[in-house]
């Protein structure tokens, strides 16, 4: 009886340690520390600050395999730093495993997110040898030294001086930036006045370009635009010279700016944007724009919803969708319709994954490209609707804030799953694409049913996987082997010397 008993007390505790991490994980996919519709900067950070420290101290392992995950830029930077400012409470071999994963996710950051991280640490005296040696191993893997030098001066000068790159002195630099490029760098980043000219281009054109108008169009565009201002070049005139320098992003961010401006410059390749951005950028042109460029709009969201969903593509049977374009989309300044962008999202790649699909918005609007926050939220209105169609596949994209009537998305969901489908004939999964810093958690609607944070819709099938996890079915073994496969798949081509774990 006691032995029996013990099991049950085990079981419970593992069931107990599955449920944090995923608390944690959810909420590092979905909360940027940023303000929400219903909760300030202020609660989101600290909320997420608390869930940071508590798993770290918990469950340290798994903590540092979440960066295998999904989880949104903004965490894993935040995981990132913790882990090495507290590098002395691990083991040898952990330090080796943490150093791998760090080392894979860093180069999977977007450089300017790298560098505030580098320069957080700079100001947090984290200078341990194992700190210094990640940030030499990641600035030597960067495909071009002098771009980053011109493109984030100040975050390569900070990183220089914290990893002790040997920059400026002659002769090859520890496996770092080496010979003649080592000495420009360092004369640029510590002493540009130093040369009267650089043998690297792109240095060269930075230099001329402080009183010499052509140079500046051989710059970066971030970097030009700045330039551009202080020469009094108009913004037509600098667009349309700019634009062979521009990336993929900058284009499309400066699209719609060139185009009132009458600027002849070359649209943006939609078709080849990601689908959850590319949603974010629909979004934010106007409803008379989207309706007269809809055949090129639509065309493009569903070229981008069919790669994401790839090889997965129309395997998914019967879909049915329940998407929620209520008032409180709008998001907030910050995060300026981010949940509608995600449903819309999420609406044309479940298109694209699905046999046959069935969306069914909050408003009861049919129209797709044309949606808009508007209105209350009546998901258990629209589930009934759902469920009568019988699919085998039952989506719900919704903040779960259920107000119309209040509570019966969660009364439906739980006499479905007790009453009418027993068997789990249909698969349900509530997917929410905003954290509640209030409860620690994505707002669930029903206990019957999975939660997950979603943040990009391109998530959406690695993410209906994890929240199975979340039915409290599963305890802290299958969630460790699902974790550790994912950690296999993501250290593949990381080798073991990487991330200083000497």
């Amino acid at each position: 009886m006691e032995s029996h008993a013990k099991r049950i007390e085990g079981r419970h505790a593992e069931l107990i340690a599955a449920e944090d991490v995923l608390l944690f994980v959810h909420a590092a996919i979905t909360s940027t520390g940023q303000r929400e519709f219903r909760s300030g900067e202020a609660e989101q950070r600290m909320s997420l600050d608390f869930l940071h420290e508590y798993v770290r101290v918990n469950y340290r392992p798994l903590y540092a395999a979440s960066l295998a995950l999904d989880i949104n830029d903004h965490n894993a930077a935040l995981i990132v730093r913790r882990l090495l400012e507290t590098a002395g409470e691990v083991t040898a071999e952990e330090r080796r495993t943490e150093g791998r994963l760090i080392a894979a996710r860093l180069a999977r950051l977007p450089a300017p997110r790298v560098y505030r991280l580098f320069r957080a640490l700079r100001t947090a005296k984290v200078n341990n040898r194992r700190t210094r040696a990640i940030m030499r191993d990641w600035l030597a893997a960067r495909p071009d030294p002098a771009l980053d030098a011109v493109k984030y001066r100040s975050g390569l000068k900070c990183a220089a001086r914290h990893a002790h790159l040997p920059l400026g002195h002659r002769g090859e630099a520890d496996g770092d930036v080496g010979g003649e490029l080592a000495t420009e760098l360092g004369d640029f980043l510590f002493a540009p006045r130093r040369r009267k000219r650089f043998a690297t281009p792109l240095l060269d054109a930075w230099r001329r370009a402080h009183y010499e108008q052509g140079a500046v169009y051989e710059l970066p565009f971030t970097v030009a635009e700045g330039f551009a201002a202080a020469h009094g070049i108009g913004r037509r005139a600098f667009l349309e010279n700019i634009a062979p320098r521009m990336t993929r992003l900058e284009r499309l961010r400066a699209q719609e700016s060139a185009r009132t401006l009458g600027a002849d410059t070359a649209a943006a390749d939609l078709t080849r944007m990601p689908l959850t951005r590319l949603a974010s950028y629909v979004l934010g042109l106007s409803l008379d724009d989207r309706a007269a460029r809809r055949a090129e709009l639509t065309a493009a969201l569903r070229a981008a919803a069919r790669r994401a969903a790839g090889a997965q593509a129309g395997t998914w049977g019967r879909v049915a969708a329940v998407l929620d374009d209520s008032f409180s989309t709008t998001g907030s300044r910050q995060k300026r319709r981010r949940p509608l962008a995600v449903a819309l999202a999420c609406h044309f790649l479940l298109e694209a994954l699905a046999g046959a699909y069935v969306p069914l918005w909050t408003s009861g609007r049919q129209d797709a490209l044309l949606a808009h926050p508007y209105g209350p939220t009546p998901l258990g209105m629209r589930l009934l609707d759902a469920l009568e169609c019988a699919p085998e596949r039952l989506v719900i994209v919704s903040d779960g804030w259920d107000n119309a009537p209040p509570g019966m998305a969660g009364e439906v969901l739980r006499a479905w799953r007790t009453r009418i489908d027993r068997e789990g004939r249909t698969s349900v999964v509530h997917l929410n694409p905003v954290y509640d810093a209030e409860d620690f958690a994505v707002r669930r609607l029903s206990a019957s049913v999975p939660t997950a944070g979603v943040r990009m819709a391109e998530d959406l099938p690695a993410l209906a996987q994890l929240a199975r996890f979340a039915e409290g079915r599963t305890g802290l073994a299958e969630l460790r082997a699902h974790l550790d496969d994912r950690v296999r798949r993501f250290l593949e081509d990381v080798p073991d010397g990487a991330g200083g774990a000497a």
